[in-house]
């Protein structure tokens, strides 16, 4: 039977743990690390909310006082949307039937406060508000009788 001596056990026990150092080390070495790529895309959210104007306007006449427009959303999409703003504008002016000869078109009518202030959370379905924005018959220097009977088209936006 032969005998350990401690001569030969020490180099062997101290490469054993070198080994395994080694391995731990390159182990580590191995998983620690990484790289890589991808893309991914989000969507805006509003292409399913629609602006409801719900303010009825009054009939307007040159120099009249300012009427404030104001509505809510319908939201189609799957879920909430946060809306940050939005602009009102006048997409067209339609003369009336039978209305003077002359013209009447958008610079006859003024908006002020276009952009307005949202920023809320838009459950799915009807709901939120937004108000602020007016519109009036500017009273121009000049013969405005082609606008009587005409209709302002506003036209609205979530940029």
């Amino acid at each position: 039977m032969k005998r350990f001596s401690r001569r030969r056990f020490l180099p062997m026990a101290i490469g054993l743990v070198a080994v395994i150092a080694a391995s731990g080390v390159a182990m580590a070495y191995w998983t620690a690390n990484g790289n890589g790529s991808g893309t991914a895309a989000a969507d805006s959210g509003t292409d399913a909310v629609t602006v409801v104007q719900t303010s009825v306007l009054a009939p307007m006449y040159p120099g009249d006082s300012p009427q404030t427009i104001s509505g809510n959303f319908d939201n189609g999409n799957s879920g909430p949307v946060f809306i940050s703003t939005v602009t009102v504008s006048i997409s067209s002016v339609q003369k009336a039937t039978g209305a003077p000869a002359g013209t009447c078109d958008a610079t006859d009518f003024a908006l002020a406060n276009a952009t307005m202030t949202v920023g809320a959370e838009i459950p799915v379905g009807v709901g939120g508000s937004w108000s602020g924005a007016t519109i009036q018959f500017v009273n121009k220097p000049v013969n405005q009788d082609a606008c009587k009977g005409a209709t302002v088209n506003l036209g609205y936006s979530i940029p």
